[in-house]
């Protein structure tokens, strides 16, 4: 298995050093505890959000928009940090339930030792030999851990508006397919076309896939479509079909 991809090996104060000394007392340490209070909000704001989704083994999922500020999480009885802009960062801010982690190498305060962080279960749902968590970015495995201050695919880190999709995998290296669905408008409503989404990004059209959008559902073809008649307005469609992941939700605006 590749490295840690989901289960995969993915008297007077002092001012600290660098900062200016006192020469009134009390006032500038007030106003440097002050400051330090202001810079946790100021790198939340400042990291990228992406969207994330972390569907789990009963196919319930959990989206949404997350922050990737840096964090730390519990490892047995250490706190490892974890840096900003990693799929660890924005699944341990969004808690979609208990996390769990083991360290296939040796986290600590800094950032840059958390690569072998493993993620071994989210909420209920636990590794199991071959069977555990993995995550995707975009329509591909990672090839890289959670952690790993080089990127998901060792290219850098994540962007803003990126899509992370967790999942429990069923057979370690042949994930079931991730699916997604897009859309064309027509004078009715929409077409919507379904693809699955192997480990390397690899896509085929899903033929049974079951497209929802509201109380309007639809069976996609052979080719991986369906014709949905819709109401003029804004619509948000899911994929879903049994052995496979869902899709995210997709807003379409139908004239």
């Amino acid at each position: 298995m590749r490295a840690a991809t989901g289960f995969r090996r993915h008297g007077r104060p002092l001012a600290p050093r660098g900062w200016p000394r006192a020469t009134g007392g009390a006032p500038l340490v007030l106003a440097l505890a002050a400051a330090a209070l202001v810079l946790p909000a100021a790198a939340d704001a400042a990291a990228p959000r992406v969207q994330q989704m972390v569907v789990f083994r009963d196919g319930h999922a959990v989206a949404k928009r997350v922050f990737t500020a840096a964090t730390s999480v519990k490892v047995g009885r250490r706190r490892c940090a974890v840096g900003e802009r990693t799929p660890l960062a924005a699944l341990a801010r969004s808690r979609p339930g208990t996390l769990r982690l083991r360290d296939f190498g040796a986290c600590s305060s800094r950032a840059r030792d958390a690569a072998g962080l493993l993620v071994t279960g989210i909420g209920p749902d636990r590794n199991r030999g071959q069977k555990g968590w993995v995550y995707k970015v975009g329509r591909r495995a990672a090839t890289a851990g959670a952690a790993d201050t080089g990127g998901p695919f060792g290219r850098g880190r994540l962007r803003v508006g990126q899509r992370v999709t967790w999942f429990y995998c069923v057979r370690a290296g042949d994930c079931q397919r991730t699916l997604v669905v897009t859309t064309k408008p027509t004078a009715v409503g929409v077409v919507a076309t379904v693809r699955g989404y192997d480990d390397a990004g690899d896509g085929v059209p899903v033929e049974g896939a079951e497209v929802m959008a509201g109380r309007v559902t639809g069976i996609t073809g052979p080719d991986g479509r369906v014709e949905m008649a819709l109401s003029p307005g804004t619509h948000r469609l899911v994929a879903r079909k049994d052995g496979l992941v869902r899709s995210f939700t997709e807003r379409v605006e139908v004239p």
